[in-house]
């Protein structure tokens, strides 16, 4: 497998976990949970997976500038 593969691959991996923590967060707000120390960590998580998002992003298509 190329590296751009294994980086795409990846990159749907970390999308995948990003939505499920911004489900996670939304299931938790609604619910009205008191609970804002576990909700915190999971916008912190959340926050850490779009930075390596980015990154990957931009490993795979690099910006060019013309």
């Amino acid at each position: 497998m190329e590296e751009t593969e294994v980086l795409r691959i990846k990159l749907e991996m970390l999308r995948s976990e990003h939505r499920d923590l911004d489900h996670a967060i939304s299931a938790l707000q609604e619910r009205g949970s008191s609970d804002m120390l576990t909700i915190r960590r999971l916008k912190k998580q959340k926050l850490f997976l779009k930075d390596q998002i980015a990154v990957l992003e931009d490993r795979i298509l690099p910006d060019i500038i013309a």
